[in-house]
Parts: structure tokens; C-alpha cells; sequence
């Protein structure tokens, strides 16, 4: 077991055999029992570590949403504020709007009068013209009379008067008509003129101007209220801005307290990574080796496709990962994708099937891309349902976290870490990972990374 976990480190060598008996075999004994105790010791302290790490993140990533959603609210303050000086630039132009309608109304009350003055001259003109019509059939009338006396000698003086007793009957008829159009005009402009009319002490007032009144008490209120709204969308948006500004002090001692997470997480780390290679068994022990043995399988397998000709070393490397339309969250497909769908599963298979503690065993390339995955996690994607996708669907996919890197660029014999998975809908799990890197002809490829449970 000593050489397969220590093989590539080189520094260390295997312990010696203890004795077949004495005190040296209850010392050796005693040292491993103290061994595995600081080892679980410590594989507690890094759960609790990475546990305290993703809280953290979680901190920080609400931190980073509260405060986005912040800077939208200034933003749309700042519009609701511009809007509110808007509607009281508006309500001004209505003022003065109004004022110069009502001097204009003002105006065409004074030609009404004008005009109704003229209409009464005209009234009495029409009047006397209708006495004149009146005195001249009078006249008429006494001239046919008397032309009938005068028998044959005042016949044609007799057809004159009969004449201008009708043109006096016809022009009384018009006179009379035109009085009483003159007269329901006058009514009618009577009326508009009461309707336009304006009096300095406010009795009396028209329609009109009362309109104008009205219209200048709501405009007033409107820009009164725009003025109280502009001041109180201002405290808001001072208010706003102090508690970005707490969010984002906040957010730069998340980002401390995530820095002295991660180097915590570290220590964890390398003390669990020392003291699986210090030659005593530990829990972790069955883990390493199973992920290394997992490791030279698909190595094994992966430099046996490249001689049979299944792949060349170009495609095998190929970094361009090509987005598959439609997934959430995204998946790629890379050249090397088919080939690993038909090499990985058998290995990744057995080594989740060999312990119930077992979560996953996957292998991925350097960049943490993950071409198959177990097959319980190889179900197609739901169009919609990202929570379970992110749970059921994480083949195909891209886990460049820290986590996922550590594990895909780690080019030492073995790395155990300790990390929240994530199961998506907010759901995580603590895990421990032992990994250990695929190297294909002399060229790292990735890694091979089993997860399992404490």
C-alpha cells in the first residue's frame, strides 16, 4: 500500500517491518493508534472547515444578489426622481399655460362685449325701420283711400300707394324677422359672454374661468405632491446608497473571511494529505488507492485507444467544448466525448458500486469537464427544471471550482479534499474527494476523482 500512495513522491520511504516482538512492536502500535486519532480528528476539523467555507460563500453570494438588486433600485430611483422633476417641469408649463388662456379669454370677453354693443345698435336700427315700414303703410293706406275718391282721375296714384303699401308690409315683415334673430343672438352671446366672463373679486366668475381655476388647484396639488415624492424618492435613494455601501463592506469581509476559509481548508488538507502517507492506515487509505488503481485503468485504457487508432493525441488533448443548446445548466460536447462514453463507465462503475460510502468516481480532463458520469447521473435534462437537472444530469458538464481544479490539475501521487457538493434547489452534501492523475504518455490528462461520505 506504501508504494502504491508513495510511488511518484520519491521523499519518503516505506516504514520499516516492526518487530516480531517487544516493546517496539506496542510502540509502533501506539503510534498508529494516535495516527488515526489525529486523523479523524482532523478529517472533522476540515468538514467543519468546508462547511464553514460554503456557508460563507453562500454569505457571499446573497451579498453579491442583495446588492445587485440594490444598484437596480438606485437606478430606478434615480428614473422615479427625473419623472418626478418631469411632472413638475409639466405642471409649471400648465400653470403659465393657463394663465395665458385665460388672458386670451379675457380678450374675447371684451369683443363680445364689443360685439353685443353692436348687435343692440343694430336691434334699434332695426326698430326704427320697422316704425318707419309702419308710418308708410299708414301713409299708403290714406293715399289709396283717397285715390278711390278721386274715382278715374287718382287710379294710377291709387296703384302707387297700393305698391308702396306692400314694399312698407314687406319691409316690416324684415324688420320684424331680423329683430328676432338679432334677439336670440344676443341671448346666445349674452350667454357665452356670462360663460367667458371675469370679475377681479371671484363672484360672478364664468365657467370658463372657473375651469381655469380648478384646473390651476389640481395642477398645483400634482406639482405639490411631485415636489413631497422627489424629496421622500431622495431620502430613499440616500438611504439606498448607505446600505450598498454596508453591503459592500460586507461583502469585502466575506471575501477575508473566505481568503482565511480556504487557507484553513488548506491546512486541513495537507495534514490529511500527510498523515494518509505517513505509512499508517488511515480511513482515507482505501480511498487513495482505489482512485489511484482507478486512475492507471483509464490511463491504461485511453493510451490503448490512441494505438488502436480510436483517437489521436491532438483530439484526445482538445480543449474546445463545444455548448449544447438548450441545457441548463450548460453542457458541452468535446472530441474526446464518445470515446470516454464507451471506455469510462465500466471503471467508474466498479469503484461506485465497491462501498456504500462511495457518491461518485469520475473521471475528467484538466479543465474539470466531465465527458460521462456515473450512470444514475447520466439522466437526460428536464427543459426548465434546473434543480434537478443540476442533481440528475451532471454529465457532459464543467466543474471548474476550486474543488474540481484542485482535483483535475493535482499532478501528485493523491489529493484528498473536503467540499459541499452541490445537489442544486439549495440542497448540498459533505464530502471528502481522493483523486490521483491520469497521465497519458507522459502527459497529464486530468484526474480521477472518487467522492464519498464521512
Amino acid at each position: 500500500m506504501w508504494h502504491l500512495l508513495h510511488g511518484r513522491r520519491g521523499a519518503a520511504e516505506p516504514p520499516r517491518e516492526p518487530f516480531a516482538e517487544g516493546p517496539g512492536r506496542s510502540a509502533v502500535a501506539a503510534e498508529g493508534g494516535v495516527v488515526q486519532r489525529i486523523a479523524c480528528q482532523v478529517s472533522n476539523i476540515g468538514r467543519d472547515a468546508a462547511e464553514t467555507r460554503g456557508v460563507i460563500e453562500d454569505a457571499k453570494r446573497d451579498a453579491g444578489g442583495h446588492l445587485a438588486s440594490l444598484k437596480q433600485l438606485e437606478l430606478w430611483l434615480l428614473e422615479v426622481e427625473q419623472s418626478q422633476h418631469a411632472i413638475g417641469a409639466a405642471s409649471g408649463a400648465t400653470r403659465e399655460a393657463v394663465v395665458r388662456a385665460r388672458t386670451e379669454v379675457r380678450q374675447v370677453a371684451g369683443e363680445v362685449a364689443s360685439i353685443v354693443e353692436v348687435l343692440r345698435q343694430v336691434a334699434a336700427a332695426a326698430g326704427d325701420i320697422g316704425q318707419i315700414a309702419l308710418q308708410t303703410r299708414l301713409v299708403a293706406f290714406n293715399a289709396s283711400v283717397e285715390a278711390r275718391r278721386a274715382g278715374e282721375a287718382g287710379r294710377g296714384f291709387g296703384v302707387v300707394a297700393d305698391a308702396v303699401k306692400d314694399l312698407a308690409g314687406r319691409v316690416e315683415s324684415s324688420s320684424r324677422t331680423i329683430m328676432s334673430t338679432l334677439t336670440d343672438l344676443d341671448r346666445r352671446i349674452e350667454s357665452f359672454s356670462r360663460e367667458i366672463r371675469a370679475s377681479g373679486d371671484g363672484a360672478g366668475q364664468g365657467a370658463i374661468h372657473l375651469a381655469f381655476a380648478e384646473v390651476e388647484v389640481s395642477v398645483a396639488r400634482i406639482d405639490e405632491t411631485a415636489e413631497r415624492s422627489a424629496e421622500r424618492v431622495q431620502q430613499v435613494c440616500e438611504r439606498t446608497k448607505q446600505l450598498s455601501s454596508g453591503i459592500s463592506h460586507a461583502f469585502d469581509g466575506l471575501d477575508v473571511a473566505l481568503d482565511c476559509s480556504d487557507r484553513f481548508l488548506s491546512v486541513s488538507e495537507t495534514l490529511i494529505d500527510e498523515l494518509a502517507g505517513c505509512g499508517v492506515e488511515t480511513s482515507d487509505t482505501p480511498m487513495i488507492a482505489q482512485a489511484q488503481q482507478a486512475a492507471q485503468d483509464i490511463s491504461q485504457r485511453l493510451e490503448q485507444a490512441l494505438q488502436q487508432g480510436q483517437i489521436t493525441l491532438q483530439s484526445l488533448f482538445d480543449a474546445r467544448y463545444q455548448p449544447i443548446d438548450g441545457t441548463q445548466p450548460e453542457q458541452f460536447l468535446a472530441a474526446f466525448s464518445s470515446l470516454a462514453e464507451k471506455l469510462f463507465p465500466p471503471v467508474q462503475e466498479r469503484v461506485l458500486s465497491s462501498s456504500d460510502k462511495v457518491a461518485f468516481c469520475i473521471a475528467v480532463d484538466r479543465n474539470g469537464y466531465v465527458p460521462v458520469h456515473n450512470t444514475v447521473y447520466c439522466q437526460p435534462q428536464r427543459p426548465g427544471d434546473v434543480a434537478w437537472n443540476t442533481a440528475n444530469s451532471r454529465y457532459r458538464r464543467i466543474f471548474n471550482d476550486r474543488t474540481g481544479l484542485a482535483s483535475a490539475r493535482n499532478e501528485r501521487p493523491f489529493l484528498v479534499q473536503t467540499y459541499r457538493r452541490d445537489m442544486g434547489g439549495g440542497k448540498h452534501v459533505m464530502l471528502k474527494e481522493a483523486s490521483a492523475p491520469i497521465i497519458v504518455q507522459g502527459r497529464h490528462w486530468g484526474g480521477l476523482r472518487i467522492g464519498y461520505r464521512f
